[in-house]
């Protein structure tokens, strides 16, 4: 499968990232208690910050932040709440990063806060559904917007019925989505969508999302892929998630991913330039 991958100019406050020429990498640093996979190993903002770092040397192109775990069954945490883990973290991050720091909210009053520390992406897990204000927060402020496509709530995710066509399901409410952005004056190149691999999906749902990520081209948009220690993956062994991760990597960039988000950034750097260097000889 040939991804034949466009290339985009996504526009942030500072810079403008070159998409389609080779997959950059997001590295994920959640300041949370109650994450899936590394609650509360970056609570104290001093680790956080040395973790940041850490992802840089490792080859990040990109820093994602999230001070609100999205796990199936997790409670929703307070805006001051969200605030308190995530401003101590970004003021000390600030000016120590070369690359963008993303942050993972969908509160709007969150999101005003983490821009005035130099925040250069938001990525809301609701696609825009939480809060509608965030698109006009993320219009006035010119910063970059991934919109990640959730079915149902963590809350509820556990009781949504099957889905018949999961990928032509996520790519209507992703259209969707890019329009609410739109609407609300987002440029269009500021915009990225992702899938939501686990965010609301089944095991094999996920997979089809993955095998069906070439649908997701028609919307003209950026499209970022986050498989990594995701729980469709079914392994019982750190070292068993690692490998399946790679492999959910490599199998999204083949189908068309321009990102992807993973906690693992040193070891899936050389995951990430093998998946290229095959899709530049597939599209020579």
């Amino acid at each position: 499968m040939s991804s034949s991958r466009k290339r985009y100019l996504w526009k942030l406050p500072h810079r403008e990232l070159q998409l389609g020429d080779r997959t950059l990498i997001m590295g994920v640093l959640n300041v949370t208690p109650d994450s899936f996979s590394d609650g509360g190993q970056f609570l104290d903002p001093d680790q956080a910050v040395a973790r940041a770092l850490q992802l840089e040397q490792d080859g990040a192109d990109i820093v994602d932040i999230g001070a609100e775990s999205t796990r199936p069954g997790a409670t929703r945490v307070s805006e001051a709440e969200e605030v308190r883990r995530l401003i101590p973290v970004l003021k000390r991050l600030r000016d120590k990063l070369t690359i963008p720091v993303c942050v993972d909210t969908y509160k709007s009053t969150v999101a005003e806060r983490a821009i005035d520390l130099g925040v250069e992406i938001i990525n809301d897990v609701s696609g825009l559904t939480f809060d509608p204000q965030l698109a006009k927060t993320v219009s006035l402020r010119n910063v970059g917007l991934i919109l990640n496509h959730m079915r149902g709530t963590p809350e509820t995710w556990a009781k949504l019925p099957p889905l018949p066509d999961p990928v032509g399901m996520v790519a209507t409410e992703l259209e969707a989505a890019v329009h609410r952005a739109r609407r609300s004056g987002v440029e269009a190149g500021r915009l990225v969508i992702d899938p939501g691999f686990g965010f609301g999906k089944r095991k094999e749902e996920n997979a089809r999302l993955i095998a069906g990520l070439g649908a997701l081209q028609r919307l003209d948009v950026p499209i970022l892929a986050g498989p990594s220690r995701k729980s469709f993956l079914n392994q019982s062994t750190p070292e068993g998630l690692l490998m399946a991760t790679a492999a959910a990597v490599a199998l999204s960039i083949s189908h068309g991913a321009h990102l992807v988000r993973v906690h693992d950034v040193r070891a899936m750097v050389p995951v990430v330039q093998t998946a290229d260097m095959v899709d530049r000889a597939t599209n020579g």
